[in-house]
């Protein structure tokens, strides 16, 4: 089964989290593709796709994520679809489940996304007074991917 981890990510933290998910399901049996969701065109070779997107102060999602959902709308509702934000710069998402933002919750909805989980993020430059770390967690990651991987081979989207 393939499956494309498409994402947007504007200082790599993201890309990150999808390189990470991309070598846990490969690791678990999968076909997968990790692009940047600005470079990737045609979603028709996969019969899964999970898409990533930084998450900016609690409000916004990465453009470049926001315009992929746009952009294959039809065909994303076709296929199992889940979605991830990476961001919180802190310990925050290993202790709790952080619920997706507004602008999140509402792609959900249009490409009927099965679900969505929001990683810690991280950031290497400084930038006014945020904290410089890496809060991303392979652990938390590899969980998320065994929950997909569960989730496709229940509903039998899987050869």
């Amino acid at each position: 089964m393939r499956v494309l981890v498409a994402y947007g990510s504007k200082m790599g933290g993201t890309r990150g989290v999808a390189e990470m998910l991309g070598a846990d399901l490969a690791d678990l049996g999968y076909e997968v593709d990790v692009r940047p969701a600005k470079e990737t065109t045609d979603i028709e070779p996969y019969e899964a796709v999970i898409v990533g997107g930084a998450l900016y102060y609690f409000v916004s999602w990465h453009k470049d994520a926001r315009a992929f959902l746009k952009r294959h709308r039809a065909a994303l509702r076709q296929r199992p679809v889940w979605l991830f934000s990476s961001g919180p710069l802190d310990e925050s998402a290993t202790q709790k489940e952080i619920p997706p933002v507004r602008s999140v919750r509402k792609e959900i909805d249009h490409v009927g996304a099965r679900g969505h989980v929001t990683f810690g993020g991280r950031l290497e430059e400084k930038s006014g007074s945020l904290p410089l770390g890496d809060w991303r967690d392979p652990e938390h990651v590899r969980r998320w991917a065994e929950a997909i991987a569960g989730e496709l081979a229940a509903s039998g989207s899987v050869d």
